[in-house]
């Protein structure tokens, strides 16, 4: 797996086992999963720019092409909520070897349970690919909402090079 980028100060790396402890995701009402289809990344782009907000990802022109050369890409592992007005409102981009490498929910989608079940998407998606266990890395204190959600999930704390 592609390492991701040396932690930054309250970085952490946290690990999900892919055991019998998962469960089906439960969909809210008025949100809806799919892939990813011609023409989502821009607003995913925007989306991972709203929700970030420190210009981490870079302008789209330089930040698709990265996202899509990158050899752990596969679009079947690009899972996008939409709501009921047809608006993009979270979004789980995974790289191949089971590591979430961003989870974004539009503050107005928050606390609706629509990040859990994009989470446990990703899990039986990983397991039926045969993956063990899926990582991702997050901060305790940018995200520290982020961080109980990881914790619901059953997840925990392993090394950086883990």
């Amino acid at each position: 797996m592609a390492e991701p980028r040396p932690p930054a100060p309250n970085d952490i790396r946290l690990r999900k086992i892919l055991d019998e402890t998962l469960v089906a995701p439960h969909w809210p009402d008025g949100f809806v999963m799919r892939g990813l289809e011609p023409g989502d990344a821009l607003p995913l782009h925007a989306l991972l720019s709203d929700v970030y907000g420190d210009g981490d990802e870079g302008p789209f022109e330089e930040w698709w092409p990265r996202v899509v050369g990158d050899p752990e890409f596969d679009p079947a592992l690009c899972f996008l909520v939409i709501d009921a007005k047809g608006r993009l409102a979270a979004a789980a981009l995974c790289w191949t070897s089971a590591y979430v490498k961003d989870l974004v929910v539009h503050p107005e989608a928050r606390g609706k349970g629509v990040g859990e079940a994009l989470m446990w998407h990703a899990f039986a998606v990983f397991r039926g690919r045969g993956a063990t266990h899926v990582d991702l890395k997050t901060n305790t204190v940018d995200s520290a909402a982020a961080v109980r959600l990881y914790d619901r999930l059953g997840m925990f704390e392993v090394e950086w090079a883990g």
